[in-house]
């Protein structure tokens, strides 16, 4: 089984201020609403910084002298701030959830329209499971960040500065005492706090490797148990989660022991405060000033210590932000088609051009000197210069690894050409817009693919405007009608799990129904009855030939029995083409097909 290479090395991170700057861009579409919560917030810091300060008053001009009416009307106003401080943050926090929920989903939109438009070779080069945590631990930490820390930054921010205000009015000289203490807190964010951004960032990358390997460990079971992989797959395992473990160990420490520092800090603070008021009180007999000047020693620390607290969020968010938008800031798929195609009718085609003119699709594919590979460094297809005609079936063969399937995939332009040129009716594909190009053709690949819903609807996904006849139809031209009438409840029964309650067999034939009810002027057949028993693809071949009819066909496979009709057998061998002709002339040259076809040599 291939070894799972995940993205657990540390990488350097983005701008911090490049990518929360591109978070307020998505929280800029609710500015009123911001403006609001900003009016609470101020409110909701008021009224908690003006709450302590009445002590000076309650205690110097009610308790001491004995005032007990004044006493309770002072209380009273008491009651009335905390009130009001409760009910704006309650508001606030409501109004947060709101834009941070519809924000997010907003991200996540974004990020799955992004992913739409990347070319396959993105998805080549990385695994789903690292690209579902994109989705699942990032967006989270997104989420939670919006959710609480936003709001937490500014509200601390205002408390912290309406405390200290208020210190200076009650004592300068006190004030200077608490500054030194926390000036030594802010060093200790500072210096932590950039700690442990680097490791939040190597956690989010050691989750996606630990996903993707579940993922892939998920979907090859039956592989690893045929060939008794499990220890093996255990080792894999532990070694992405030790090394998970570890990056989060090292987050959590430096997250861990910032709240006990800063605790002790201030816990000095209020006890160097605690002895220099006091004997300052004595002299001056402002007991009420130093129980206030207390109550702000005590607070000043907390905006701090929820900064700091609230920070790790913020670094945890960040660094998966980091990640969204590495994904959203890929270059999309290249599409600069401009010919376009249109449905005439029924069963007719028509390429559209741009100033207009209609002409009739026909169905003629060539390449040109076709070179190509999946990277510069190794090339797969080597001078490929083929043709198929309208109508024409042109079949592939060879060893795995020949080129086979990448032929058919430069005809999707799923990848680009390094040299050469494929043409379709005499258009150059990449003057042919994309959408355009694969709607007009079909494809059933080796590896089925089922999405969750009814089999009608599965059938349907290439052509949703088809009807129901036009569905059964399709499933009657594969073969595929007699077992879906046989199942529960026909048409529509539920497939999910990748239709794993039906047979390899089953599954290909509706992916075969597929095509057809795509109706598409081209067909490539992707080993498509490698996985259907002989009896089975007997029943089919009718159908199939019923369904290539009129139609260019591009057949990959390994069964040469499937390919004996076609118009020209291609034989490629290390990506190049070695031998071209019919079954019979390619019989009578002896060459590699004779070998393939007589057995003297088997497939790779």
């Amino acid at each position: 089984m291939p070894k799972y290479h995940g993205h657990t090395g540390s990488r350097r991170t983005k701008n911090l201020r490049r990518t929360l700057s591109k978070l307020m861009g998505y929280l800029g579409r609710y500015k009123l609403l911001l403006a609001l919560v900003v009016i609470l917030l101020v409110i909701s810091a008021g009224c908690s910084v003006s709450s302590s300060f009445l002590l000076k008053p309650l205690i110097n001009n009610y308790i001491i002298p004995g005032d007990f009416s004044g006493l309770a009307r002072m209380l009273a106003v008491m009651a009335l701030v905390y009130i009001t401080g409760a009910a704006t943050s309650y508001a606030y926090a409501r109004i947060m959830v709101h834009i941070s929920q519809n924000t997010v989903a907003r991200l996540r939109e974004d990020l799955f329209a992004a992913m739409q438009r990347l070319p396959l070779k993105y998805f080549d080069t990385h695994t789903h499971g690292d690209l579902m945590s994109r989705y699942t631990n990032d967006i989270e930490n997104v989420s939670d960040a919006l959710n609480n820390s936003f709001a937490s930054l500014i509200s601390c921010f205002l408390t912290f500065v309406g405390t200290v205000g208020m210190m200076l009015s009650l004592s300068p000289q006190l004030t200077l005492i608490s500054f030194g203490t926390m000036a030594v807190m802010l060093l200790v964010v500072k210096t932590i706090g950039g700690q442990s951004r680097r490791y939040f960032v190597r956690q989010q990358q050691a989750v996606g490797a630990v996903n993707g390997y579940i993922e892939e460990m998920i979907e090859g079971q039956k592989v690893i148990k045929v060939f008794n992989h499990e220890e093996a797959a255990k080792a894999g395992f532990r070694e992405k989660n030790e090394a998970y473990r570890q990056a989060g160990i090292r987050a959590q420490i430096y997250s861990g022991i910032m709240m006990p520092i800063m605790g002790n800090l201030n816990y000095i603070n209020y006890a160097i405060t605690c002895c220099v008021g006091g004997m300052m009180a004595i002299r001056s007999g402002d007991l009420g000033g130093l129980a206030a000047f207390l109550n702000y020693t005590r607070q000043v620390s907390q905006p701090i210590s929820q900064i700091s607290q609230q920070i790790n969020v913020l670094l945890s968010a960040a660094a998966g932000a980091e990640r969204i938008f590495e994904v959203m800031e890929e270059s999309p798929e290249v599409d600069e088609g401009r010919v376009t195609l249109v449905r005439q009718n029924e069963h007719q085609w028509a390429w559209k051009h741009p100033d207009g003119t209609l002409t009739p699709l026909r169905g003629d594919v060539r390449f040109d000197h076709v070179v190509f590979g999946y990277d510069e460094s190794r090339t797969i297809l080597h001078d490929i210069s083929l043709y198929a005609k309208p109508g024409q079936k042109i079949a592939f063969v060879g060893s795995t690894g020949a080129g086979k399937t990448t032929i058919t995939s430069l005809i999707n332009r799923f990848y680009e050409l390094q040299s050469g040129s494929i043409t379709y009716d005499g258009i150059d594909v990449r003057d042919i817009e994309k959408a355009s190009l694969r709607r007009s053709l079909g494809v059933v690949l080796q590896d089925t693919h089922l999405f969750t819903g009814t089999v009608a609807e599965n059938i349907r996904y290439g052509r949703p405007e088809a009807t129901d006849e036009e569905v059964r139809a399709a499933a009657r031209l594969a073969g595929a009608d007699a077992f879906i009438r046989h199942l529960p409840q026909g048409y529509d029964t539920v497939l999910s799990g990748d239709g794993g309650s039906l047979s390899q067999g089953e599954r290909q034939l509706l992916n075969i129904a597929r095509a057809a009810c795509a109706d598409p002027p081209v067909l490539i057949l992707d080993e498509a009855t490698s996985s259907i028993d002989t009896r089975t693809e007997k029943i089919i071949e009718r159908g199939m030939d019923s369904l290539m009819e009129g139609r260019t066909v591009f057949v990959i496979a390994h069964r040469l029995s499937t390919v004996r009709n076609s118009k020209a057998i291609l034989v490629l061998e290390q990506g190049q083409i070695i031998e071209r002709g019919d079954h019979a002339e390619l019989l009578d040259q002896h060459g590699r097909y004779y070998q393939l076809y007589t057995g003297l040599a088997q497939l790779d």
